[in-house]
């Protein structure tokens, strides 16, 4: 990280408009966004901020701390271009505002976040959100939370070159760290569903970064695209579990492909029913089987993720673990008796190191998490 500057030190003035968005961890339904399907996001507690002013011409200077360069990068509005790193982002967000009819002068941005990067937890996407709200206020923008979503994704699309979906960018816009955020992704209806009270998240970086812009990612939405094509339908959300036997007919992959997203839209289903019911051992099955799904049919887990994910669930006091993100990398989610997640989380992360050589980064929960409750073999209701 670079060496702390304050806006006013940047920019020889203050901010006049600071906003902020949260980084996401995916509980299940991995995959499916972009297939029109469900999914089952929540925010955590790290965090993207950045501090805004207006200027009077088109320029734009950004500034972040994670990146450290020693002065503030610039482009002009209107002229943005892809490959300036981390820039493509701020470029990508201006570009999509415009396009969406927004009318935008120039100004100043500092940026500092505490989600990491690469790690599946979607710090693109709270980055490109919290500029969006700062530029929402700012130019008192007409962009609800949903608009800023889509332009989010946008931007990611088109400049960046990343072909994500929707869910990073709506889970950072619309969530909360209390409630897990049911979308469907066909019709963009939400649902906040209460985490239950006698469980814990555990989110555990494995220390192998990922990119959405990598070729991997691409591939698999491709893969879908052409296997619905062929399939007859426009996405893969149409079909259901009775389709399966004619996917596994298409060429291989596609069938697998197929698959994965088929169950994996009924796990995200079954989970907020789990959720509902307070059924904590049953969203623990759902995890693990989420996790072999990703990592036999998708195949966009690698061995020392399956390893995090094992040690995890072997874990006592630990219902269900799987891979979280985009896979190739990245982190895994854990869910764990209330009051014991750091402990445990400690101990996955200290065995996980030995095994591998790797430095695992525990995220979730907090330092301050309160001591654990009852064990994981009893059965709890939701508040």
């Amino acid at each position: 990280m670079a060496e702390y500057r304050s806006f006013e030190t940047l920019f020889g003035r203050p901010p006049e408009v600071e906003d902020s968005a949260p980084g996401r961890v995916n509980l299940i339904g991995e995959h499916t966004d972009y297939n029109g399907g469900f999914v089952l996001p929540i925010a955590i507690p790290q965090r993207t901020t950045v501090e805004l002013a207006v200027r009077h011409d088109r320029r734009v200077r950004a500034w972040s701390l994670e990146k450290g360069t020693l002065a503030p990068e610039e482009y002009e509005l209107g002229r943005e271009a892809r490959g300036r790193d981390w820039l493509d982002y701020v470029q990508g967000v201006t570009q999509a505002a415009t396009m969406a009819g927004c009318e935008l002068r120039g100004f100043e941005l500092r940026v500092a976040s505490d989600v990491p990067l690469g790690a599946g937890l979607s710090s693109s996407a709270a980055l490109e959100v919290a500029i969006l709200r700062a530029l929402r206020r700012a130019f008192g923008l007409r962009l609800d939370d949903v608009a800023i979503a889509r332009c989010g994704q946008r931007a990611e699309n088109d400049l960046v070159g990343a072909p994500v979906g929707l869910m990073d960018q709506l889970a950072s816009s619309l969530g909360d760290t209390r409630h897990a955020l049911f979308i469907d992704m066909a019709t963009l209806v939400t649902r906040k569903l209460r985490m239950p009270r006698e469980a814990e998240l555990v989110v555990i970086s494995s220390g192998i970064t990922h990119a959405h812009a990598a070729g991997d990612y691409a591939t698999r939405r491709a893969e879908c695209e052409r296997a619905a094509a062929l399939l007859g339908v426009d996405s893969l959300r149409e079909l259901s579990i009775d389709d399966v036997g004619r996917a596994m007919d298409l060429p291989a992959p596609l069938g697998q492909r197929v698959r994965h997203v088929v169950t994996e839209n009924a796990r995200v289903l079954a989970a907020t029913v789990a959720i509902e019911r307070g059924d904590l051992v049953g969203l623990g099955r759902l995890f693990a089987a989420s996790h072999r799904s990703m990592r036999d049919d998708y195949q966009v887990s690698i061995p020392a993720i399956d390893l995090l994910v094992e040690l995890a669930a072997a874990d006592a006091d630990v219902y269900g673990a799987r891979l979280t993100g985009g896979g190739f990398g990245g982190s895994i989610v854990a869910l764990a008796v209330r009051g014991a997640g750091a402990a445990a989380a400690a101990r996955i992360a200290a065995a996980y190191r030995d095994a591998t050589g790797q430095q695992p980064a525990v995220l979730v929960p907090p330092p301050t998490a309160p001591r654990r409750t009852p064990r994981k073999d009893a059965s709890c209701s939701p508040s």
